[in-house]
């Protein structure tokens, strides 16, 4: 007789969880290069004060630990890890980084308004840069759907309408 765990879910065993955690990974290293150019400008003095950054901060730090959960558990289940938890995690944070990416854009084309004639392409590069964040944790969005993973929705948590773990 086979006993089954009670976390395994053969319906997402013909999935291809590498390709998820290649996508994570592009996210992540595309927040990666946001966080260290938009850091960077702390310490120019001409934009050490630059209206938006430190705002845009207060959203990037928890955009980039949803994004780091994101492949922690994309890597597990890689291993072979197999409970339904690992995968609502996952689910969760990748929805709790899009509603943190959200405030980080604004953030973004604040800096970019206010900022000098001379940084403004380094601004535009950072808003490429968080093009590529969104654009991959999307693309992993979009691939967990079709291997059926579900999503909660951004009207399901706290009271400002966004779902957060924490």
């Amino acid at each position: 007789m086979v006993r089954l765990n009670p976390y395994y879910y053969p319906y997402y065993r013909t999935t291809s969880w590498g390709d998820i955690l290649t996508l994570l990974q592009q996210s992540l290293y595309a927040e990666e290069m946001v966080c260290s150019m938009s850091s960077e400008l702390f310490h120019i003095p001409e934009t050490k004060d630059l209206k938006g950054n430190a705002e845009m901060h207060k959203h990037l730090v928890p955009a980039s630990y949803h994004r780091v959960t994101t492949v922690g558990c994309a890597r597990r289940l890689v291993n072979g890890e197999q409970r339904q938890s690992i995968i609502a995690t996952l689910a969760a944070c990748i929805v709790n980084a899009e509603n943190e990416d959200k405030k980080v854009r604004e953030g973004l084309n604040t800096m970019e308004e206010n900022a000098g004639p001379e940084y403004k392409a380094f601004i535009s590069l950072i808003i490429r840069w968080q093009n590529q964040a969104e654009n991959y944790l999307f693309q992993a969005k979009a691939a967990l759907r079709t291997m059926g993973v579900t999503f909660p929705s951004a009207g399901s948590g706290p009271e400002n309408g966004e779902y957060n773990l924490y």
